[in-house]
């Protein structure tokens, strides 16, 4: 997420000259970022056929994002299966003459083998099916949206979304106060306006490489946030709880 990490690097206490005189951690200044940001492509390149979102709607994991046309890929699934069902109708018939000797083993041998062969390949007709619809991986917030009906799609991302829930909120430490916050640890974190309020947050994540030039380490906290109503790209205040 390196947009993220651009505006990161600004957010540096402003009192790093302070740090040495006191042993308790003042307010950092944070930023609310997704917790995930997936790009969404198609691995089989076609033609777009549907949007089913819109930047700004809340969708689900699994939930359809987008389909491409599709006619060819259902028609050899179509035909797929007439083969199996063809063989599986054929077997069935031919069993009662095995039973009477009146079919080789090999013959019934041949026969099975040429339904198993149908059968692996309408599993691989209906996989191909599938790369013709696009499934979100995560629960989240459609962000982007640059595709549209008719446009043609392969690798290049076409809709983007953020899962928010939880955010995280990333925070650049004075390296004198390395050690003094843990994994674990909880903190209250203040919104700026026009957003407001307190929440907890916990630690998650602590960097074990303090950056020489600004003599900062990164710390990323995680915030429960079940009903989206704080956004990503937020300022706030983080107050760490002194560790025990």
């Amino acid at each position: 997420m390196q947009r993220w990490g651009t505006v990161l690097g600004l957010l540096v206490w402003s009192g790093v000259g302070m740090v040495a005189c006191g042993g308790e951690l003042p307010p950092l200044e944070g930023l609310l970022a997704p917790s995930e940001l997936v790009d969404f492509s198609s691995q089989a390149p076609g033609i777009l056929e549907q949007l089913t979102v819109e930047r700004g709607d809340v969708v689900k994991k699994g939930q359809v994002l987008a389909r491409l046309k599709s006619g060819v890929e259902k028609a050899v699934v179509n035909r797929a299966k007439a083969r199996v069902e063809f063989g599986q109708r054929k077997a069935h018939r031919n069993e009662e003459l095995y039973k009477k000797q009146l079919l080789s083993l090999h013959d019934k041998d041949e026969l099975e083998t040429e339904i198993q062969q149908a059968q692996l390949e309408l599993i691989e007709a209906e996989e191909r099916l599938k790369l013709r619809t696009i499934l979100s991986t995560i629960d989240g917030v459609v962000v982007k949206r640059t595709g549209a009906p008719g446009e043609y799609v392969g690798e290049e991302s076409f809709l983007t979304v953020a899962r928010i829930d939880p955010l995280n909120i990333e925070v650049i430490v004075p390296a004198a106060f390395f050690g003094a916050i843990r994994t674990g640890s909880e903190a209250q974190v203040t919104m700026d306006k026009p957003i407001g309020g307190s929440y907890p947050a916990k630690v998650v994540i602590i960097d074990q490489v303090i950056d020489a030039a600004s003599s900062t380490f990164g710390v990323r906290l995680e915030l429960a946030n079940p009903a989206l109503k704080l956004p990503a790209g937020l300022k706030c205040q983080v107050s760490f709880k002194p560790s025990s």
